[in-house]
């Protein structure tokens, strides 16, 4: 970014915690975070959700509702034949949402993007894959620029691509693994294999009837594999020989994970870069019984899970780790916040994924810590006062809020006679971090003024302010890559601790942190990432950096 931008963001950054809703709204001191209603209507319901390099989240829903309650501007029209709803459409199905202005635009989308994935390529762009009926093998584009819209390309799929997962990879590439009735991979851009690959493991893990396989938890794995779980169990994929190198046993109790049965999943923190093994670890949080959505399609709704896994997938011999949440959790979003820590998020306490088929909404986030002991590390947090149901999501912003959008978006925008609505708000979620009271521990980056660039394995420097006393091994520095959120799953999330090398006190409450940068893409593939200093838990505002 250049200098003038840097120095406008933080300024507004600043007077946005003198004067934000996060600072000023009184809750009990039972409960941590805050609240903060954004919009109450954006238009469309925010069914997938991904945060841009320019501050600027693109939402969109499904073109087959019918009108949205927004209009297409200058008298835009979508002409589609094969829509199932309405065949000219002159309201937007997708929007790009401003957060530091807290305003948002329409945006057009040609083809039917319901239930679809996405991740962003290493320039920035949204590369946004499949979706239903027309969508199903389309490619689309959309580029951060003030006046960007969306592109689309005809049959830029080899297969039908619905309620599948995307991960970037080393490369650049994108994956794209499984889809309803696919029991396959394929990447995008097809500039080396143009071809489907099996996968048998998805064919496996099928559910007659049901599925729970669906949007399958994939992550890059520290060896450059991909860690791909699907229903109550995992493999670890070879992509380039096509060879499944490695099988992890059943979840202890069997039950499904995945969607309709859907739980959430996060690899967590990526720590002790320069070791020469490092460990990477998954958490699965949440999920339905077995039977569950059969259940709910006959009226019956079957208590959600309690239950989170935890597996070391690098180790020799992983096992699963059984821990308790606080609250069961069906529909629930997990979001790597700056300092390491996990927030659960959204969703309900009995039924399964399905339009009315969860009961019982879960309004209260719960924070997870992943480096406390066992029986330690969840707290519950401020409940919002609007359910978050089937397909809501949510985004981590820049400045260490969670966006928060969506649930139920019903054909033609249905606001009556169902039991959870169309939901057309934007709200925020601030964890406890941000309370005023922690302002003076709160560290601020102030250079260097660019960041457009850095390379892999190599020391990187940022001048930072601490107004409070400086505990220095306490002070650490997160790289966090921004998500492609729909349906309980941020695809490509990932968080790097960097740690601290070294720290140099300049006066006037001015340091110098030295840290090392990854040393190779199957740590951090090449792309934009949120870099956050973090002192005593409490990160600073996000600066933007391209690793390349």
């Amino acid at each position: 970014m250049s200098s003038l931008t840097f120095i406008l963001s933080v300024l507004l950054f600043q007077l946005l915690c003198t004067s934000h809703p996060c600072q000023r709204i009184l809750t009990s001191a039972a409960a941590g975070g805050r609240w903060q209603l954004l919009q109450k209507s954006i238009g469309i319901s925010a069914m997938h959700m991904q945060l841009l390099s320019n501050d600027r989240v693109v939402v969109f829903d499904r073109t087959d509702f019918g009108p949205s309650n927004l209009p297409l501007p200058k008298g835009k029209c979508r002409f589609d034949l094969n829509d199932t709803a309405l065949k000219q459409d002159c309201t937007a199905h997708s929007i790009e949402y401003d957060v530091l202005s807290n305003k948002f635009r329409p945006l057009m989308v040609q083809t039917d993007v319901w239930c679809s994935s996405g991740a962003v390529t290493p320039n920035g762009d949204l590369v946004q894959t499949g979706g239903f009926n027309d969508g199903e093998r389309k490619v689309r584009v959309f580029s951060p620029c003030s006046s960007c819209d969306w592109q689309e390309s005809n049959n830029g799929l080899a297969a039908r691509r619905w309620y599948s997962t995307n991960h970037i990879l080393p490369d650049g590439r994108q994956i794209i693994v499984g889809g309803r009735k696919q029991f396959n991979y394929e990447f995008v851009p097809k500039n080396i294999a143009a071809n489907t690959f099996d996968l048998p493991f998805l064919f496996e893990t099928t559910d007659r009837e049901v599925e729970n396989n669906l949007y399958p938890f994939v992550f890059l794995n520290v060896d450059g594999n991909l860690f791909v779980f699907a229903n109550n169990r995992a493999i670890l994929l070879d992509y380039v020989k096509n060879k499944v190198v490695k099988r992890y046993q059943t979840i202890p109790g069997g039950d499904p994970r995945s969607y309709p049965s859907t739980g959430s999943a996060v690899l967590l923190p990526l720590k002790n870069l320069k070791a020469s093994a490092i460990q990477a670890e998954v958490l699965v949080c949440g999920g339905a019984p077995k039977g569950s959505y059969s259940q709910a399609t006959q009226g019956e709704f079957i208590g959600a899970l309690k239950t989170c896994a935890r597996i070391i997938i690098t180790d020799p011999n992983p096992k699963w780790v059984i821990e308790t949440m606080p609250l069961a959790r069906v529909m629930g979003d997990m979001i790597l916040l700056p300092n390491g820590n996990v927030l659960l998020i959204n969703g309900a306490g009995s039924g399964s994924a399905g339009w009315e088929f969860g009961r019982n909404p879960v309004l209260n986030p719960v924070l997870y810590r992943p480096d406390n002991k066992i029986g330690t590390r969840f707290e519950t947090h401020t409940p919002t006062k609007i359910p978050r149901m089937y397909h809501s999501t949510a985004a981590l912003l820049r400045d260490g809020r969670v966006l928060v959008g969506g649930s139920n978006p019903h054909t033609y925008y249905n606001f009556t006679s169902v039991l959870f609505p169309t939901e057309l708000s934007l709200e925020a979620f601030c964890p406890p971090y941000l309370e005023a009271k922690f302002n003076n521990l709160r560290p601020t980056i102030v250079g260097p003024n660019s960041m457009s660039g850095i390379s892999y394995g190599k020391t990187l420097t940022l001048e930072m302010e601490i107004r409070g006393k400086v505990e220095e091994k306490l002070v650490w520095i997160t790289m966090v890559a921004p998500a492609f959120n729909t349906h309980s799953f941020s695809m490509n999330q990932r968080l790097l601790v960097l740690g601290n090398d070294k720290i140099t006190a300049l006066g006037e409450s001015r340091y110098n942190i030295e840290v090392r940068t990854p040393r190779s893409g199957n740590l951090a593939p090449a792309g934009f990432y949120l870099l956050f200093v973090v002192h005593q838990d409490i990160p600073s505002m996000g600066i933007w950096v391209k690793l390349q």
